[in-house]
């Protein structure tokens, strides 16, 4: 990993990314938004607190084996809420 600063650039990117889908999916079927598609974007804003309060939590020990973990976890979250959009 390059730095602490890409990994909030990813962390941003990834997750907005997967906000915009949601908005094009609102907008190409439903023309507005539904409980499952607001659901999705509370869970991704949640998700984004998460992963930034943990990268810059200053208490770490191995910094290098954490940001290796929260890079983990953007990954399995940006899975599980990309199948998650594919099943709206």
């Amino acid at each position: 990993m390059a730095s602490v600063k890409d990994l909030k650039k990813d962390i941003n990117f990834v997750l907005g990314d997967i906000i915009e889908a949601i908005y094009i999916w609102e907008m190409t079927t439903t023309g507005k938004p539904t409980k499952e598609s607001e659901a999705l974007i509370d869970e991704a804003i949640a998700t984004f607190d998460s992963l930034i309060k943990k990268v810059n939590q200053k208490d770490v020990e191995n910094k290098k084996a954490h940001f290796k973990q929260i890079n983990q976890e953007l990954e399995q979250s940006a899975i599980q809420l990309v199948e998650k959009v594919n099943t709206l």
